[in-house]
């Protein structure tokens, strides 16, 4: 074994060599000669691999590729066997390499092999033995495995303080996955977005595979794919769910991290992303040769025409290239310091994002990468929409968080993008990256204060409940400037990240357990409340309360101001068995267990979902475009929002500062802003809205004149059959017995 200063020195000699192999490491050896093959000049636009035919009438691929500080490139074409030809791209224009190779036809699979300065001391980590996937590529053939030769520098280097300063010359593309040229020929001319308005939308989060992985009704070789999503099955239930959107978790092309295929698992939820405008290939049922991309196509336009919008969750604030220590596999091995965000030291990255690595987004090559991708999947994929994960991440300029950052700047600009949905998720891992409420007008958030406040009042946390009150009815203490409306909130209780809807009132603590990282994985924040028993139990009384406690969630989350997000199961009683990060569960714990949909005793909550659904999108005044005055429009006093106490009188400032456990919203349909279609007045049923977190009854008072005469109870979530209303009809101005734990729904009648 080497000492530490030969290693030193073998480190030392790689950073001021010229590219090439100063030493033989690993047991390389030169590599016998390479067939090549020839290259036309070619464009530098677009970027990627396009098939097109040449000048001269020959069919061809045109191969571009963004490497502004490399020395070389060389592009890799390999046959149905594994063979490898090369050919070198000499014309660079703008920092592009680029070449038209005649007779390359879509199928063929192919990668880049890109020569510079190995010097990770200032960056550069340029080595052409490894392989690497063009950041353009449509599609992808082939699973990241992470064996020592896919890494830049020598994994297993004794002294692993620099090892990634010594190169590894091993060849890695026996071992990598290639890109694949793809013909798009596809103009959508007979697909129909349905262009649903923000505050008409209801979201369903869902994992493309997990989704219909157990799904009895959609063949099993169609199951956890694009095609079993666009299933007739799979769409029937969201279409009797009434949501209008789905949120897919990542389906860019993914990589799985080396700890965990170590621990024998997998990354399921794909926030590791390598190639973002490849769909991927593990979720295609027609093949990974360019199949995928027509069946991803095929998923949206039945989704479409089931009038669903499909919107994307995003990762473009890092990749699965981890930091200095990590895999070598497109971006760090094109141009290491030109994508991505390094630190002072520039062996090392600069990290927002606690995944090793941050795209360096104001880099114009870098956001080109982003917007292209972007509008690839807007114009040529038929997508509807984006959820931005880690945001903030994507919003900093130099370090801080700039909310007129270049990303920001361009998306608001640019004419495909700005008139699509754009979601964020309001923070990162970084200093000052906390920004709920902070997005300009054009984007919604992810509102976890909404998601903090519903939970903690319904396991009766709240000190008092002026934060209820306010995310109730939109979060205007959040959203109300700068021309932001209501719909600028996306409401969630749950998400893919944490409990699901049942565990969060089955567990007081995380059960991860099955991760194989000792439980310390997950939050420990979850605001909780098990019910009186840790996990799955035969006591009837505790699982009685966790089913109404699940009824009290979901009507609070469907009756509230702003876009509602239920997550995929949820509206069915799905479990993870307490797991709240369960990112490397691709099995059972992770798939929606689909017979829950017929157990008695999830069934009326699934019913329950349904109804709040249609009763939201019946009535305006559940979706507001317009925040609430909460001023008299009219002589009779009557407000478009009025808050009461269990006495029937109006909230004065004292009751919002004292401990309560019970809130009455009245929402009156009499004073909606705006006009229909036809340019008439909306008008609206009126309700009132009575949710009531203590333990025992209580009595409230209804409110009488000016507010109702009557009210008809719509939703009691009191009662465990959900398919229909109650039809119990109460006089104003006396007292109805609120169970508790119980959300009562009355409108009010003439």
């Amino acid at each position: 074994m080497s000492s530490a200063a030969e290693q030193e020195a073998v480190a030392g000699e790689r950073a001021t060599g010229d590219g090439l192999p100063a030493v033989v490491v690993n047991g390389a050896r030169p590599a016998p000669p390479v067939p090549t093959v020839p290259v036309r000049p070619g464009r530098p636009t677009p970027l990627g691999a396009r098939f097109r035919t040449g000048p001269d009438g020959v069919a061809g691929t045109n191969f571009a590729l963004w490497a502004g500080g490399a020395e070389g490139v060389e592009l890799c074409l390999f046959d149905e066997h594994g063979r490898e030809n090369r050919a070198r791209l000499t014309e660079l224009t703008h920092g592009i390499w680029h070449g038209f190779v005649p007779g390359v036809m879509p199928g063929q699979r192919y990668g880049y092999r890109v020569h510079g300065r190995w010097d990770p001391w200032t960056g550069g980590r340029w080595n052409p033995a490894k392989l690497l996937l063009d950041p353009y590529a449509r599609a992808v053939d082939g699973d990241f495995a992470l064996p020592p030769e896919v890494y830049g520098h020598v994994r297993d280097w004794p002294e692993q303080h620099v090892a990634d300063t010594v190169r590894d010359d091993r060849d890695s593309a026996p071992y990598v996955p290639k890109g694949v040229v793809v013909h798009d020929d596809d103009d959508w001319a007979d697909d129909r977005r349905p262009k649903t308005p923000w505050a008409d939308s209801v979201i369903y989060e869902l994992h493309v595979r997990g989704f219909t992985k157990r799904h009895p009704d959609v063949p099993e070789e169609l199951r956890g794919t694009y095609a079993g999503l666009a299933h007739p099955a799979a769409i029937e239930h969201l279409v009797r769910l009434g949501v209008t959107a789905v949120e897919l978790l990542p389906v860019h092309q993914f990589a799985h991290e080396d700890h965990l295929l170590r621990r024998g698992l997998r990354n399921y939820w794909g926030y590791n992303s390598i190639g973002y405008f490849a769909p991927h290939a593990a979720y295609a049922a027609s093949g990974t040769a360019g199949q995928q991309v027509g069946e991803f196509k095929r998923m949206v336009r039945a989704l479409h025409a089931a009038g669903i919008e499909v919107i994307l969750d995003v990762v473009y604030n890092h990749t699965a290239e981890a930091g200095e220590l990590g895999p070598t596999l497109s971006l760090k091995g094109v141009d290491n310091r030109g994508y991505y965000r390094l630190q002072p030291d520039a062996r090392r990255y600069a990290d927002y994002t606690g995944c090793g690595n941050t795209l360096h987004v104001v880099q114009p090559h870098v956001l080109r990468l982003i917007t292209d991708s972007l509008r690839y999947w807007v114009t040529e994929m038929g997508v509807d929409g984006f959820r931005f994960d880690l945001a903030a991440a994507l919003a900093r300029s130099m370090h801080d968080v700039d909310m007129l950052s270049p990303f920001l700047a361009v998306i608001a600009q640019d004419p495909v993008l700005r008139r699509v949905k754009l979601i964020a998720e309001p923070w990162d891992v970084g200093s000052g990256g906390y920004q709920v409420g902070a997005f300009p007008p054009l984007w919604t958030e992810w509102n976890d204060r909404y998601r903090d406040a519903v939970r903690d009042f319904w396991r009766h946390a709240l000190p008092d409940v002026r934060e209820m009150g306010y995310r109730l009815s939109g979060s205007s203490d959040l959203y109300a400037w700068g021309g932001r409306r209501p719909y600028a909130s996306v409401n969630f209780v749950t998400a893919h990240d944490g409990f699901t809807l049942r565990d969060l009132v089955s567990y007081d603590r995380k059960h991860n357990e099955a991760n194989g990282e000792g439980n310390r994985d997950g939050t420990d924040d979850n605001r909780s409340w098990n019910c009186g028993a840790e996990g799955e139990t035969d006591d009837g009384h505790v699982r009685a309360l966790r089913r109404r406690q699940l009824r009290n969630l979901l009507t609070t989350l469907l009756l509230s101001t702003g876009v509602p997000m239920l997550v995929a199961g949820d509206e069915m009683g799905r479990t993870q068995r307490g797991n709240n990060n369960a990112y490397c569960q691709d099995n059972e714990t992770g798939w929606l267990d689909w017979s829950l949909r017929d157990d008695p005793e999830w069934r009326p909550l699934t019913a329950l979902a349904s109804r709040l659904i249609a009763l939201r999108h019946r009535h305006p005044v559940l979706r507001r475009r317009s925040f609430f005055s909460g001023r008299a429009h009219s002589a009779d006093g009557l407000r478009d929002l009025a808050w009461f106490t269990p006495h029937g009188r109006e909230m004065t400032e004292g009751d919002w500062y004292a401990p309560a456990a019970t809130l009455g919203m009245y929402l009156s349909g009499r004073d909606i802003p705006g006009r229909d279609e036809q340019g008439a007045p909306v008008l609206d049923d009126s309700f009132l809205a009575v949710l009531h977190a203590g333990a025992h009854p209580v009595d409230f008072v209804l409110p009488g004149p000016p507010w109702a005469g009557r009210y008809e109870v719509v939703v009691d979530t009191a009662r465990e059959e959900q398919d229909r209303a109650p039809a119990v009809v109460h006089r104003a101005g006396v007292p109805v017995t609120v169970p508790g734990r119980s959300v009562l729904l009355l409108r009010v009648l003439p």
